[in-house]
């Protein structure tokens, strides 16, 4: 049987209120993906011996930034059960739906405000989205080791049961996050355990004698 590990999404931002969500994240349904594209026509010889000759036609490619895409599932059935639960009588009336704005208000535009706090551009008073200050938050995406920097792209919800009230209490969510590959120190820091687990992986080849 697989195990289920938790997971969570920060926003890394001073927010009213803060954005943060814990959830049961089953690993093998993480997909990552990244690409690159190659600009033949940027290198007109494309031949090459040495490794110092192949570097230079690579510098046609452009690789494009990682994104990953999981599902997880939001489920009050235990905090109704449980009357003892600090979130029972909060999932009594509205189910899901805290968890749901959570993720929803990562998704929205903010803007920044007094003391360097950021808010909903549309409670903030309704700031295009061609205005300048209008940005999304950076997200920080936690599982096992790993902490990294994301803004999120996508957002799929489907609700699968509901209240008397109509409010969800069951509910999948389908996100897309693209990894923010920049010189911050949540990157730097994954590059570095990339380096030395690449190096861990020559273990797997065999030795020549």
């Amino acid at each position: 049987m697989i195990k289920t590990a938790k997971g969570m999404l920060v926003e890394y931002a001073l927010s009213i209120p803060p954005l943060a969500l814990e959830f049961e994240l089953n690993p093998e349904s993480i997909t990552r993906t990244r690409t690159a594209s190659f600009d033949a026509s940027a290198v007109p010889i494309t031949d090459f011996l040495t490794p110092g000759e192949a570097n230079r036609i690579g510098q046609a490619t452009s690789p494009s930034a990682e994104t990953i895409s999981f599902e997880i599932l939001l489920d009050a059935t235990d905090k109704l059960s449980d009357s003892n639960h600090l979130m029972h009588n909060v999932a009594r009336v509205v189910g899901i739906e805290p968890e749901i704005a959570t993720l929803r208000s990562m998704l929205e535009p903010k803007v920044s405000g007094t003391g360097g706090f950021q808010v909903m551009s549309s409670i903030a008073g309704g700031m295009r989205a061609h205005e300048h200050d209008e940005h999304l938050s950076i997200l920080l995406f936690i599982w096992g080791s790993h902490v990294l920097p994301v803004f999120m792209t996508s957002l799929t919800i489907v609700e699968q049961a509901h209240l008397p009230t109509l409010s969800p209490y069951r509910a999948k969510a389908n996100i897309t996050l693209t990894v923010l590959e920049s010189n911050n120190p949540f990157y730097n820091i994954e590059q570095v355990q990339r380096t030395v687990l690449s190096g861990l992986n020559l273990l797997n080849i065999p030795l020549p004698f």
